[in-house]
C-alpha cells in the first residue's frame, strides 16, 4: 500500500488533505484513483489508513479510516554529524542516513571543509524533500530532519547531550565497533552522536578536541572509506549492536 505525507494541520475530523507534488505523483505516477487505500502519515509519527475521495490537480482529499499502530522507528537516535561534502554526495547521504534509521542529518562546517563549499550550502528545501521520499520507500515513521550547517565548536557544545559520540577516523587503530559494543553494552544508549569528516578528513586538533569533550574515536576497518561511506557503515553498525538492525532472536 503506498504512503504519503502531509502535514498534521491537513487533518480535519475524519478528512485529511494532500497538497503540493506529492498530489501528481498520486495521480501521474503511481496512478490511484477514487476508492484506493493509502496510508498516511502527520510528520508527528502517526499514521492512519485512508480512503481517497476526491483528486483534483491542486488537491487529494481522503477520509480517515483507522489510525494505525505503526512504529518502525529504531530504539535509539542516531544524529549524523557530516563533515559537508559536494553536493551530489550530501543527496546520497540523506538517502542513505534516511533508510538506515538516522533521526537528524546536521552538516558540520569542519577545518577542511572546501572553502567554496561553506557559502554555498543554500539546499535544505531540496535535501529534505529527498529524505521525505526515502521515507516513503523505507516506510519510516518519522521523517528525519536535514538541518542547516553547524560549525565544528556548534557540534562541540552539543556533545554532552548524547549518550554516545563516535567519530569514525582513518588514522585510529584498533579499537573498532565491537569495542564500543562491550564497553558500552551494560549501559542505557538512547541517543548517538556520528561525526563524519569531509572528503579532506579532520585535522588532528580536531580529533584531539573530540576525544577532550568525550568522543570515541574507532577504525573502520583496514580500508580507507570515502566520506559518503563512513556514515553509512558506523549507522549500520551502531543499529546492530543497539539499534533494530540485528533482529530479536
Amino acid at each position: 500500500m503506498h504512503k504519503f505525507f502531509t502535514e498534521a494541520e491537513n487533518f480535519q475530523g475524519d478528512e485529511a488533505f494532500i497538497y503540493g507534488d506529492d498530489v501528481k505523483h498520486l495521480y501521474k505516477v503511481v496512478r490511484l484513483v477514487e476508492g484506493d487505500k493509502i496510508v498516511l502519515n502527520n510528520y508527528i509519527g502517526e499514521e492512519f489508513l485512508c480512503n481517497i475521495e476526491e483528486i483534483t490537480k491542486q488537491s487529494v482529499r481522503v477520509k480517515i479510516i483507522e489510525k494505525l499502530e505503526i512504529n518502525n522507528e529504531s530504539n535509539i537516535e542516531i544524529y549524523l554529524f557530516q563533515g559537508l561534502p559536494k553536493a551530489a554526495k550530501m543527496d546520497l547521504i540523506v538517502q542513505k542516513a534516511t533508510e538506515l534509521g538516522v533521526k537528524k542529518i546536521i552538516p558540520t562546517i569542519t577545518g577542511r571543509v572546501d572553502v567554496k563549499l561553506k557559502g554555498e550550502f543554500k539546499k535544505l528545501d531540496r535535501l529534505q524533500r529527498i529524505a521525505n521520499e526515502a521515507c516513503k520507500q523505507c516506510k519510516r515513521t518519522l521523517v528525519p530532519r536535514v538541518e542547516a550547517p553547524v560549525e565544528f565548536k556548534d557540534l562541540l557544545a552539543q556533545a554532552d547531550e548524547f549518550d554516545l559520540v563516535v567519530v569514525p577516523y582513518e588514522n585510529a587503530e584498533n579499537k573498532g565497533m565491537k569495542y564500543i559494543a562491550n564497553k558500552y553494552r551494560d549501559k542505557e544508549i538512547k541517543t548517538v552522536a556520528i561525526v563524519v569528516g569531509p572528503e579532506g578528513g579532520f585535522e588532528e586538533e580536531e580529533i584531539n578536541t573530540l576525544v577532550e569533550n568525550g568522543a570515541e574515536i574507532i577504525t573502520l576497518g583496514n580500508r580507507i572509506l570515502r566520506t559518503e561511506t563512513a556514515g553509512f557503515v558506523c549507522s549500520s553498525l551502531l543499529q546492530y549492536e543497539f539499534g533494530d538492525l540485528g533482529g530479536t532472536i
